[in-house]
């Protein structure tokens, strides 16, 4: 006897709950993967945006340093927009610099540290001339 059309439409039109399994699965996998993307993108985001609000903020204590000639050693703490930062003018210290030399100009090492307030740091080193006093 053979099946008539309509009784083998019925069997072979619609999905198994095998098929319908495997589909969700599937969803399941893409969306995971593009989850765990936008998560990192997110975390990139963050760190990109606290890195340069470090940055803007050692760029305007940098921008405030007093003059080469009112600039003194030492260490300055304070704190600005929400970052704690530390100043510390130091004698610069190489190999190549004698100095007894007879240049009108003194270096100096200018360490600039912000701190965030979640943590992390951004330390800039920078060197300035400083005119050799007098006598």
């Amino acid at each position: 006897m053979c099946p008539s059309s309509s009784e083998r439409d019925r069997a072979v039109a619609g999905f198994t709950l095998i098929e319908v399994v495997v589909a969700l699965a599937l969803v399941a996998v893409a969306l995971t993967a593009i989850a765990s993307l936008i998560a990192t993108t997110i975390r990139g985001t963050r760190s990109l945006d606290q890195h340069l609000s470090l940055a803007e903020t050692a760029r305007a204590i940098e921008a405030a340093l007093p003059g080469r000639d009112q600039l003194q050693a030492g260490t300055s703490t304070g704190e600005m927009a929400g970052y704690r930062w530390r100043l510390d003018v130091l004698p610069f210290r190489a190999s190549f610099v004698d100095p007894r030399s007879p240049s009108p100009w003194l270096p100096q090492t200018v360490v600039i540290t912000v701190q965030a307030p979640g943590g992390p740091a951004l330390q800039i080193n920078t060197v300035r001339l400083q005119r050799r006093p007098e006598g």
